[in-house]
């Protein structure tokens, strides 16, 4: 599978899905953590205990847990970034698929390729750098380094 599409100086950088299981849990407990919270929230008034400032802070606390846990589990699905290389600047995106990040514009020229090498050694795999003498931009998607090298070569030939 090839992790990277290069067209019209727009880089997309494909995750690997991590495996269905693995996936299916992590959706399960996010899932869990936002809707738990509030059927305690629910059962406890209905017992007669009342509203307490404990069931909002326990919604709170688990709601951040269950967010971060819902944009890993989007991230282990959907996940891509999107490069794009503009005159004297690069476009950076993360997309998770439900929701994207912000757009971050980055200030680069003459910008260089590097691929480096991430994970564990025997993975044999690698994340793409792109660098300028003041900045650095590091891709988060790990793929194969045979791929990261073969996009090096590609897009310092386009650049």
């Amino acid at each position: 599978m090839q992790h990277y599409h290069y067209e019209n100086n727009t880089l997309r950088l494909q995750v690997k899905k991590s495996p269905f299981l693995v996936r299916a849990t992590l959706f399960l407990i996010a899932f869990m953590l936002f809707v738990l919270p509030v059927g305690g929230t629910i059962f406890g008034i209905a017992l007669g205990s009342g509203l307490q400032i404990g069931y909002f802070i326990a919604i709170g606390v688990c709601s951040l847990i269950g967010f971060y846990t819902l944009r890993v589990s989007l991230w282990n699905t959907y996940g891509q970034e999107t490069i794009q290389f503009l005159e004297n600047k690069i476009v950076y995106e993360a997309n998770y698929g439900w929701f994207k990040d912000g757009k971050k514009e980055i200030l680069i020229s003459n910008p260089s390729f590097y691929a480096v090498p991430a994970g564990y050694e025997e993975d044999n795999e690698g994340v793409l750098v792109i660098a300028s003498s003041d900045t650095k931009v590091e891709s988060v998607v790990k793929m194969p380094l045979i791929q990261v090298e073969d996009l090096v070569i590609t897009l310092s030939k386009k650049n």
